[in-house]
């Protein structure tokens, strides 16, 4: 279970710095993943879901984490 949880967190994550702020972190292009491994991750959890969302992509997986994003409730 703690795997599950932890899929849908990386899901949900977001970029907190640098040119894609704010975008879930399946929506941050391949490309500038794989600048940012070159540069080095940043360290601690966040490093770590960019590493494996790299990883996701690289293979292709994608699709497997967009059912997972958590939609906005509606405030009606």
């Amino acid at each position: 279970m703690q795997k599950e949880h932890e899929l849908v967190e990386l899901a949900n994550a977001k970029m907190y710095y640098g040119k894609y702020k704010g975008r879930f972190l399946v929506h941050v292009p391949e490309p500038y993943l794989l600048w940012l491994k070159n540069k080095g991750f940043p360290p601690g959890k966040h490093g770590k879901q960019l590493e494996l969302m790299l990883e996701i992509k690289i293979n292709g997986l994608e699709d497997l984490i967009y059912p997972l994003i958590k939609k906005k409730s509606s405030p009606f």
